[in-house]
């Protein structure tokens, strides 16, 4: 079975929901979720999170941006765009892998940055 170390989460999310799916039907299992209604984070607590992180991936609609953090130093502003959603907290689902983050779900993306 895969594992995943780190997943932030929202009930009744349907984007949650697809990822769950995807995990589900993949036989993967999340070693940490974390509740987003009862642990709020914020755009300081999204940065804390990126410590370590070499790669990562974010989707915007039906787009997926790949940030490789070791060399490329995206502004505050492009970090704030890419892991904050419209409520100013950080985006659900989101999920730490080792030295890779992804924000959002897309299966294509989950498949490469999460197995490959």
């Amino acid at each position: 079975m895969k594992t995943i170390d780190w997943m932030y989460h929202r009930k009744n999310c349907t984007t949650c929901q697809k990822s769950d799916n995807f995990f589900a039907a993949n036989k993967v299992q999340v070693k940490n979720v974390v509740d987003c209604k009862k642990e709020i984070m914020h755009f300081d607590d999204a940065l804390k999170l990126l410590a370590g992180v070499d790669k990562l991936y974010a989707t915007k609609g039906v787009k997926v941006f790949e940030v490789d953090l070791k060399t490329e130093k995206p502004s505050k502003a492009r970090l704030e765009e890419l892991l904050i959603g419209p409520s100013g907290k950080l985006r659900a689902p989101t999920i730490k892998n080792g030295k890779t983050m992804v924000v959002g779900f897309n299966e294509g993306m989950y498949k490469s940055a999460l197995f490959d």
